[in-house]
């Protein structure tokens, strides 16, 4: 009977107020389409008490407190669930992630607070504490800033001291707030804990309401200037400070001035780290996940044309299966006939030295400082792995180069972004045929390249993407003067090769290595500890 007494209001709960919160939903988005042509009706549903961001004046502001919101304010998306996608995928597993698109109906008929409720659980129960470090350190911040509203950004680094009033998690938002836009203060809803998990549930103190932390937070002093969004809830927020200023979303869509171009990030996105190389709202998860199936068939097919058919019907068959190649340039010749030319390529996946080779139609030996066994399986060429010692790696190179000719990636490790990382000078010392190769990799559902993940699955996740494209195009040789036997110094080489393929590209020169992807995205220097390990140069 107890039992029978409990699912009868559990149903009630959920089932009886949610059919009214749809029908009512129903209600409300029939009677505004009907009035779509009635400009006075329209304007009544919303209206706004407080003028626009456009109309804030940004000058004389550097000592002014600013309060905001991420939700809807900063950000131009007005729902968070990609982002809690992204946790679940990225932090979680395809599970998770797809546990969460599957609620994405029930979240259609609850309310907020309970929507967002649902979304934590789903994406935080049982997640470890350190994996969703790495997601808001590596991930997270790619997309912030990709969805960065322009007008609210030039508002907020305009002022003095930032504060952001929140109620989604605040692990989600603070250090993507405090290391790129230079937020102060971050006021979010806080997630209970155990041991090393997350439990999926708040903690006592539940959701923030933004306005009851703001008074709160602030006491009676008033915040200078408050940006919000045209809800209710926003309106009673921001009407607690001395000016405020409210997105319009309308204007926002109609117009690219809230779209924030790559030039004027707050800082420059180098490096970051994930599989997805798309915003996943529900609409593109669903299409990933039906793609999917067909992605890991197709990958498997492309990587086996390349292992067993020749170069030209392998070039054929992958064009058919959409892989797209842009190849321009011609095979050098050799100035000496005892030694091979060495391709000093930029680093965009491991597959580098295969599409090179796929281009030129001719076997390369490929040398990396890591490779799976995975990887070394399925790769069709010769690859031999580095020691990082410098002069026994300088022999093993010298060695394959007298066998023919040699493929390196002086960057040590890969960079997704139009950057190219510090060169290594050892290649300078050993040869004087270099041929610089410009390579660029272009994705739209996978990235194949990760630092925290499995290396091993890089190749696949690359070659599961609808329509992969790469783009090669061969430098000519290096001229004898500028080599070290016309007595240049290795890193004078070196620099020269890189400013060289960063102008063909279109990229910049950075001084950053490997160590500093790693240290940045995966908390280590990247370099697997062995018992005879010596020092890396």
């Amino acid at each position: 009977m107890v039992l029978h007494k409990l699912a009868d209001w559990v149903l009630y709960q959920v089932l009886a107020k949610s059919c009214y919160r749809a029908a009512r939903k129903i209600r409300n988005c029939g009677f505004l389409l009907s009035n779509n042509n009635n400009p006075s009706l329209k304007s009544s549903q919303q209206p706004s008490l407080f003028p626009s961001v456009n109309k804030c004046c940004l000058e004389g502001r550097g000592s002014d407190t600013l309060v905001c919101d991420i939700q809807g304010t900063l950000l131009r998306s007005q729902s968070f669930f990609p982002y809690f996608m992204l946790v679940a995928f990225e932090g979680g597993s395809i599970v998770r992630a797809f546990l969460l698109l599957l609620s994405c109906p029930i979240l259609w008929v609850l309310d907020y607070e309970l929507k967002l409720r649902v979304m934590i659980f789903i994406s935080f129960c049982g997640l470890r504490l350190k994996d969703m470090e790495n997601v808001s350190r590596a991930v997270l911040p790619k997309f912030y800033l990709e969805n960065l509203n322009l007008q609210a950004y030039e508002v907020l680094a305009s002022t003095g001291t930032k504060a952001v009033f929140t109620s989604v998690p605040r692990v989600m938002v603070e250090g993507f707030l405090k290391e790129y836009l230079g937020v102060a203060n971050v006021i979010g809803s806080e997630l209970h804990t155990y041991g090393h998990y997350y439990t999926g549930l708040l903690s006592e103190s539940g959701l923030v309401v933004k306005h009851r932390a703001l008074k709160e937070f602030f006491g009676d002093t008033k915040p200078d200037v408050g940006l919000g969004s045209l809800s209710l809830h926003d309106h009673l927020f921001i009407s607690l400070c001395k000016e405020a200023y409210v997105i319009n979303k309308e204007e926002c869509k109609s117009s690219t001035s809230s779209v924030m171009p790559r030039e004027k990030y707050p800082k420059p996105l180098i490096f970051h780290d994930g599989r997805l190389a798309f915003l996943p709202t529900p609409l593109a998860t669903l299409t990933m996940f039906m793609w999917l199936p067909f992605g890991i068939i197709i990958a498997i097919f492309r990587v086996l044309i390349g292992i067993y058919l020749p170069y030209k019907l392998g070039l054929l068959l992958g064009s058919w299966s959409g892989v797209n190649i842009q190849f321009k340039g011609c095979n050098p010749s050799r100035s000496n006939h005892k030694k091979g030319v060495l391709y000093v390529c930029t680093h965009r996946t491991l597959l580098d030295p295969v599409f090179l080779s796929t281009s030129l139609g001719k076997p390369l030996t490929a040398v990396t400082y890591s490779l799976s066994k995975m990887s070394e399986f399925i790769a069709p060429l010769k690859t031999v792995r580095l020691t990082r010692d410098r002069k026994q790696d300088g022999d093993t190179m010298q060695r394959l180069l007298s066998e023919g000719d040699l493929v390196v990636c002086p960057e040590g490790t890969t960079c997704r972004e139009p950057y190219l990382l510090r060169f290594s000078s050892l290649f300078a010392e050993l040869a004087d045929d270099i041929v610089p190769v410009a390579i660029n990799a272009q994705v739209s559902m996978f990235y194949g390249t990760t630092a925290s993940g499995l290396k091993c699955l890089d190749p696949i996740f690359f070659l599961m993407n609808p329509r992969p494209r790469y783009n090669l195009e061969i430098l000519p040789k290096l001229p004898r003067e500028l080599t070290c036997a016309g007595g240049k110094s290795s890193f004078e080489v070196a620099n020269y090769i890189q400013r060289t393929l960063a102008d063909a590209l279109g990229f910049e020169c950075t001084t950053l290595t490997r160590r500093d992807k790693y240290m940045m995205l995966a908390g280590n220097e990247g370099i697997v500890i062995e018992n005879n390990r010596k020092n890396p140069y």
